[in-house]
């Protein structure tokens, strides 16, 4: 794995070091592998500086002004970066940034092995019969419960908390909770923001997965329990913001 001893480096800013020359070089010429794509980028695997990483591009929007599109991608990126660093700081678990790229757009992470998502772990989990409000499952929404309160009681908002946007690492049933993809991030200490970001996860959870009530339900009584006043009053705000969900779904 590589070591995040280097400063982050920013390319397609005026003032690299050229002592940094080599290091870019390799960036441009490494080999990478599509994982997937998605409507604001794509995601590959590739070596970087003898290493396994993740690639995360974005590309332009046809339907924006070329200098709206390069503005709008840059502060996004900026944010994402940001975001990922803060929480480390903080002892939330996030792929480290190795680098920012402005001129291509790509930001290079930290790639975990043998990581799973949530989502791949509450389907085997279903597979192999093990009901969500058992003891094994609610220790997980548990552990979720608990990072989603130290994000928030830092003023970080995800912007897409879904079970696919969080891993475990070997030995699973004891593994940390390590948030990714925080493309649609910000910084902001308004609970209706945390209150929309545990709304967004709620949905994704109930939506995805079958009899998942418990599971929920436990992560944000964990979640109110964990992150004090901050947590109470974003769990209030979060029962106006279901309230307007469901409105907006009988009336449109």
């Amino acid at each position: 794995m590589i070591r995040s001893i280097l400063p982050i480096i920013i390319i397609g800013e005026k003032k690299i070091d050229k002592t940094r020359k080599n290091t870019i070089i390799r960036v441009n010429k490494m080999r990478r592998e599509l994982v997937t794509q998605g409507a604001e980028g794509r995601v590959y695997n590739a070596e970087w500086l003898g290493g396994s990483v993740i690639i995360k591009q974005r590309f332009p929007k046809q339907y924006r002004h070329p200098d709206l599109d390069a503005h709008i991608t840059r502060e996004r990126m900026k944010a994402e970066a940001r975001a990922l660093t803060r929480c480390r700081i903080c002892g939330i678990k996030t792929p480290v940034v190795f680098d920012v790229d402005f001129e291509k757009n790509e930001i290079i992470l930290e790639n975990i092995p043998q990581s799973m998502t949530v989502r791949n772990y509450i389907y085997e989990a279903a597979k192999n019969n093990i009901l969500m409000d058992s003891e094994l499952m609610l220790d997980l929404a548990e552990k979720i419960g608990q990072v989603l309160a130290k994000l928030h009681s830092n003023h970080i908002i995800h912007g897409d908390l879904t079970t696919s946007n969080m891993l475990l690492v070997p030995p699973y049933e004891s593994s940390d909770i390590i948030l990714i993809d925080f493309g649609l991030s910000s910084i902001d200490e308004r609970a209706e923001d945390k209150a929309v970001d545990l709304y967004v996860l709620e949905r994704a959870i109930l939506s995805t997965h079958p009899n998942t009530e418990p599971f929920v339900a436990q992560a944000l009584s964990v979640y109110e329990l964990s992150g004090g006043k901050v947590a109470k009053d974003v769990i209030k705000r979060l029962d106006e913001v279901k309230l307007r969900g469901r409105k907006k779904l009988c009336f449109g």
